[in-house]
């Protein structure tokens, strides 16, 4: 699954939570999504700006469910996770034992593998203290950082019922 089919399914509560955080704390982010967004539909930034900030989400979260806006949905949601969401990444590398800078960063190499019980015991105490629809994002966002994903978590999505994103 692409990001901008992630953007396509998801929960449009998480999408407007990640924004409206990544207004509140990285303003030249957004600044610069509405702008790059706006070229991209040939539109003027002004035009997304005047709007309301639901209305301005709403206009960002309907243009990433385009093909052509997936590399920046990608790296929206990475800069999210990597500043906004730093215990899930630093629990979710603990947990499978992956080297991060202790802020959830990997350092050095992702695992060419990960360990059947220790995704499991990773995703069961990652949903006991989050919403299930951030997991779920989290760990779709996570697949896409090899370009084959891990098999294991890629099943693992599709047939645990708990991990969905709407």
């Amino acid at each position: 699954m692409n990001a901008f089919e992630i953007y396509q399914d998801i929960d449009p509560s998480i999408i407007s939570d990640m924004f409206l955080w990544i207004r509140e704390n990285d303003r030249q982010l957004y600044k610069s999504t509405v702008a790059t967004l706006a070229a991209n539909r040939r539109l003027r930034p002004v035009f997304v700006e005047k709007k309301s900030v639901p209305d301005q989400i709403a206009w960002l979260h309907k243009t990433l469910k385009l093909k052509t806006s997936d590399n920046i949905g990608e790296h929206l949601f990475q800069a999210w996770f990597m500043k906004g969401q730093q215990e899930l990444l630093k629990t979710f590398c603990d947990s499978l034992e992956i080297k991060h800078d202790g802020n959830g960063a990997v350092e050095g190499e992702l695992p060419k593998t990960l360990d059947d019980d220790k995704l499991k015991s990773t995703i069961d105490t990652l949903l006991e203290s989050n919403d299930p629809k951030l997991i779920t994002l989290y760990l779709r966002i996570f697949n896409l950082q090899t370009p084959e994903g891990w098999p294991n978590l890629a099943k693992t999505l599709e047939e645990d019922d708990r991990l969905v994103l709407s």
